[in-house]
């Protein structure tokens, strides 16, 4: 490819948005990544029950199609509550189109089969379930994921309090001690990484750093 390849960073919280633009810098800073955010989709998202309804699919899978035309090379979502919606933008458009945490589930799978994770936004735990077990079922590997959802840490994070957000997730790690992997389940718990890792002995995995890698990959045809 002559020129960088423009990777279009969906977003469907602005909470998300740092940790990937630091994965991005770090891993792929030739690439040319375009924030594309509609805040008001979690909003909306976490109005709904635990399946996404067709309104708000279409509408999150219209964000892909101007993506596209934008000029992307591949879209990397950083939102887990979407899972079908992504699914069908993947189907429809000609360039890669990676959901969150697909490669941190090749990660944690390659860890072992007891897996934990940790998560902070309530509506997105049912479809990252069943998206990790399909993930496990199409590799053969017969795991198990549990998961706990940190009461209020989004909420405090959206103030602006990171600190408080790093030091509630990290203090249900501990529950997780005798898992293979420990996974942080959005891009925006990715934050409190250290703060888990000193809690924990077993692999911590984080989604933007996998997802960039991954990314990566695709777009080069690796």
């Amino acid at each position: 490819m002559s020129k960088s390849p423009r990777i279009v960073l969906l977003h469907a919280t602005p909470v998300a948005m740092e940790p990937i633009k630091s994965s991005m810098s770090r891993l792929w800073p030739d690439a040319e990544a375009v924030n594309l955010l509609d805040d008001g989709l979690t909003i909306d998202r976490s109005q709904e029950g635990p399946a996404i309804s067709e309104r708000l699919t279409e509408r999150f899978v219209d964000l892909g199609r101007y993506a596209y035309r934008m000029g992307a090379n591949g879209i990397l979502i950083t939102c887990s509550a979407f899972g079908p919606a992504i699914d069908r933008m993947a189907a429809e458009l000609p360039i890669p189109v990676l959901k969150p945490n697909e490669a941190m589930f090749r990660m944690a799978l390659q860890a072992g089969k007891k897996i934990g994770m940790l998560a902070t936004f309530g509506p997105a735990v049912p479809t990252m379930e069943d998206e990790f077990g399909e993930f496990a079922a199409e590799v053969g590997v017969d795991a198990t994921l549990q998961t706990i959802v940190v009461a209020d840490a989004i909420d405090i994070l959206r103030r602006g309090d990171g600190d408080t957000h790093n030091r509630l997730v990290a203090a249900r790690a501990s529950e997780f001690a005798e898992h293979d992997a420990l996974m942080l389940a959005h891009f925006s718990t990715s934050r409190a990484s250290d703060a888990v890792r000193a809690v924990v002995g077993i692999p911590v995995l984080s989604a933007p750093d996998a997802a960039v890698e991954r990314m990566k990959k695709l777009v080069s045809g690796e």
